[in-house]
């Protein structure tokens, strides 16, 4: 588990170090207001927001479950080795 979790934070470390190695682009006040999100409005207004949240949140959630079952077995594994 516990390189489970070191995994995790170093790959975000990464992935926030590629993030700012892009090109530059400037925000603007219209940026901060802006009222053009029709997809995002069409779902709340619709309620399938949370479909697609939950959707989201199953996807993660049986990933990390096949992840901590996955490295409960390599550890059983090389319990067995030694």
């Amino acid at each position: 588990m516990k390189t489970l979790l070191q995994y995790f934070l170093f790959s975000s470390i990464s992935l926030g170090a590629m993030a700012q190695q892009s090109d530059k682009i400037k925000i603007t006040e219209r940026d901060y207001s802006n009222p053009e999100v029709e997809m995002a409005d069409k779902f709340r207004e619709d309620g399938k927001i949370y479909v697609v949240l939950a959707v989201i949140l199953l996807i993660l959630s049986g990933m990390f479950t096949y992840l901590f079952l996955l490295d409960k077995k390599i550890k059983q594994l090389e319990e067995l080795n030694k």
